[in-house]
């Protein structure tokens, strides 16, 4: 999820969908793609067998070239998605049977300050805490966690890829890694924006409803999200809001999911070797 504020110039070189990024998935309500991202090829592989949810805490919006300052990834297997279990309203309830991961991990530049003030992380605290950046160590522990899912995997993120998907392509890039080849990818803004014009509800730009995740999680649940700004609880939130339209999502997942192969970097680090290309 991007956060607000800026700080003086970018470091780094813009990637190709840099520049066309609006702000995050918590407060944006109709955003399009990256340039980067109508150029690249609808999945018509196998159906994902695990759908990942996924958030960013990070220093920044996309000008500033931010790092990620936190990360939370829930697994949930599709048969979990497919017949969800229901309290007495008939409301979901969060799979019993899922994988989760948190890391902090501490950046090399500050945050600005209106990202230190929503998501309450700083550089200092997490330095105070001994969290080490977005190295190598992550890099493993996140391959493992994928790893012990059933593939094809699906990263899901809301505001996506404009936001989560890029900015973690920048910090794999820059250590040189990548996640498996089948890995595909689904933003759930995206998805609903598009459902909800199907059934002709338009979109908030439309004069429709926001498509913030608070906003949604506020529509479909009557209730405020809890933790918000924090990785986790945006992914818990996240999973609520999938699970409430569960059935028309993966439905569209199977159609328009997008392979990760094609997600671009949200920019290129400055310590990256191929700058010098």
């Amino acid at each position: 999820v991007s956060q607000c504020g800026q700080l003086p110039g970018p470091r780094g070189r813009r990637g190709a969908g840099s520049g066309k990024i609006g702000i995050g998935s918590t407060c944006v309500a109709a955003v399009g793609f990256p340039v980067s991202v109508k150029t690249i090829t609808m999945s018509k592989g196998p159906r994902a067998k695990t759908f990942v949810f996924l958030d960013l805490e990070a220093t920044g919006l996309p000008s500033v070239d931010p790092e990620i300052a936190e990360l939370s990834l829930f697994a949930v297997h599709r048969s979990s998605l497919e017949d969800p279990e229901c309290d007495e309203s008939g409301s979901p309830l969060p799979p019993r049977v899922m994988d989760k991961l948190t890391l902090c991990m501490s950046p090399k530049y500050p945050f600005t300050a209106k990202a230190s003030e929503i998501t309450g992380l700083s550089r200092e605290g997490l330095g105070r805490c001994g969290k080490a950046g977005f190295d190598g160590t992550v890099v493993r522990t996140l391959q493992a966690f994928l790893s012990r899912q059933e593939g094809p995997v699906c990263l899901v993120a809301h505001n996506g890829f404009n936001y989560d998907f890029p900015l973690l392509c920048t910090e794999l890039r820059r250590l040189g890694a990548h996640l498996p080849q089948d890995t595909i990818c689904l933003d759930t803004l995206v998805a609903l924006q598009d459902l909800d014009r199907a059934h002709g509800h338009g979109t908030r730009a439309q004069g429709g409803k926001s498509y913030s995740l608070g906003s949604l999680f506020c529509c479909y649940f009557q209730a405020e999200p809890s933790a918000a700004h924090s990785a986790e609880g945006d992914v818990h939130t996240l999973l609520m809001v999938f699970l409430h339209r569960a059935a028309e999502l993966l439905a569209w997942a199977d159609e328009q999911a997008l392979s990760w192969a094609h997600v671009e970097p949200m920019y290129v680090p400055p310590d990256d070797p191929r700058l010098e290309d």
